[in-house]
């Protein structure tokens, strides 16, 4: 198995998540990992939280977004998390975190989450009035669009697979 090291960073530079993924694979969407059910992260404040189940993340190349895609027995269908465009290394992949999350419901219920933490990390980080608009203009898009289009419909389900059948 081949890892990636993800990790997502907050407009200061600081570590926000840090996983070691296993690299799925590549498309036109972009660059599929994954995490196993024990897999351990890092959060922002150092500690280390344990993935319960299997889940799948894709980063877009140039686009202000990546996705968590996880199985079926978490609540959260798919979670969004609004980012400057990843960048890519060997091994690696990281991404500024710009607060903004999508978050959908296994009904079909959508939430834009952390708008206040967004306004909050404007003034603290001095996001740029395009990083603002951009934020803001991507999120508002996917909100519309997640249960719609690809890759959110469809396309992530054969990396899910992939990743559920490393466990047997």
């Amino acid at each position: 198995m081949e890892m990636v090291t993800t990790l997502f960073r907050k407009y200061d530079g600081q570590p926000h998540r840090l996983v070691e993924a296993i690299r799925l694979g590549e498309d036109e969407h972009g660059l599929w990992v994954g995490s196993l059910p024990g897999t351990r992260g890092q959060r922002a404040d150092g500690s280390w939280t344990t993935i319960d189940h299997h889940r799948v993340r894709l980063f877009p190349h140039g686009e202000w977004w990546s996705a968590l895609f996880n199985d079926t027995a978490h609540q959260t269908a798919i979670y969004c998390d609004i980012t400057m465009p990843a960048e890519f290394g060997v091994d690696t992949v990281t991404a500024v975190d710009l607060d903004l999350d999508i978050r959908l419901l296994r009904d079909g219920t959508v939430h834009v989450m952390d708008e206040d933490e967004f306004t909050e990390h404007q003034l603290r980080y001095n996001y740029p009035p395009q990083v603002v608009a951009t934020a803001r203009s991507v999120c508002d898009h996917l909100a519309a669009t997640i249960t719609t289009t690809e890759p959110f419909t469809t396309a992530y389900k054969p990396y899910l697979a992939q990743i559920r059948a490393l466990s047997t």
